[in-house]
């Protein structure tokens, strides 16, 4: 029995608001478009508590609402979204682009990669064994498990004082663990940290391992830079930010990767192979913000429909 195969001119990997932004300019554009997205829509926004950089929200609006809002604009101009459809591989069947999914196989006449990427790991002992007992790289989703206890944060970028902030909502004291001697985020979210009473930080200090019994988390073991030595720090959470790593193993072998696993590309998107666009974190060279991933989304929907329109199909 052969096995059937779908087309269409523009297929988008994944829907957050970078491959939502390239699915409504693909569909408007005329291309019979559709996003397929392993999970649900939204991408790593939909766990923001609030998003105060996104151009026409000057209040901030929460991750959780802006991510329908652009998913419906998508739909609207008329891509079809499918969730729970992860693309495993894709390869190459000239003149199109062939994609394997656990649902079947779909046909594009150009692709564009926007898979995002995952928080990456310490690598130290316990983390794996305490995940989702203690250790998690979400806030919004987990912070009201800690209600009045002492929790740390890994990490002193954007999403980590953004998470410590949040976390304040719900537990007594938060600890950040810095291994630098400085913050890295943001100006105003470093500000808003300090001024935080239940926010303390701590510099030059590593994780090394996360401890915990049957009940959980019970703490973290950390190393000072200055003077070598261990200590212990009494937590019941562990929510790490320390960078992330892109979504990319589904491509490997078949595009341009970076040392780090990202997608090398061109201005317009594009990669060493044709027809298929990366954006986003995933690409190489990302600011890795919101409203980036927004521009890099149309700009490859702009390009895929001109080079589809410089090709000849067969029927």
């Amino acid at each position: 029995m052969t096995e059937q195969v779908e087309g269409f001119d523009l297929v988008v990997i994944g829907a957050g608001a970078g491959g939502l932004t390239a699915a409504m300019y693909g569909a408007r554009l005329g291309l019979k478009t559709v996003v397929l997205e392993g999970m649900m829509p939204g991408g790593q926004i939909i766990n923001a508590e609030k998003i105060e950089n996104f151009p026409g929200f000057p209040d901030g609006l929460l991750g959780a609402d802006l991510a329908p809002l652009i998913e419906r604009q998508a739909s609207a101009a008329g891509a079809e979204v499918r969730m729970f459809t992860e693309v495993e591989s894709l390869e190459s069947q000239e003149p199109y682009l062939s994609l394997s999914t656990p649902e079947g196989k779909f046909r594009a006449k150009a692709v564009i990669a926007a898979t995002g990427s995952d928080f990456a790991d310490l690598g130290v002992e316990g983390e794996e064994d305490f995940r989702g007992r203690g250790v998690s790289n979400c806030a919004t989703c987990d912070g009201a498990f800690f209600l009045d206890e002492t929790v740390a944060v890994v990490g002193g970028g954007d999403s980590a004082l953004d998470e410590a902030l949040s976390l304040t909502s719900f537990v007594s004291n938060v600890i950040m663990i810095v291994r630098g001697d400085e913050l890295s985020g943001q100006a105003l979210l470093q500000e808003r940290v300090r001024d935080n009473a239940k926010i303390e930080i701590r510099f030059g200090q590593t994780v090394i391992a996360v401890l915990g019994g049957d009940a959980g988390v019970n703490g973290v073991r950390v190393k000072d830079a200055g003077t070598g030595e261990d200590s212990t720090l009494d937590v019941a959470g562990v929510f790490i930010f320390v960078g992330t790593e892109p979504r990319s193993s589904y491509l490997s072998g078949f595009v341009g990767l970076d040392g780090g696993g990202h997608v090398e590309t061109d201005v317009s998107m594009g990669t060493s192979s044709p027809g298929l666009y990366a954006i986003g974190d995933i690409r190489s060279g990302s600011a890795r913000q919101l409203v980036t991933s927004a521009g890099d989304g149309a700009t490859a929907a702009i390009s895929a429909h001109r080079y589809i329109e410089s090709r000849s199909w067969p029927e």
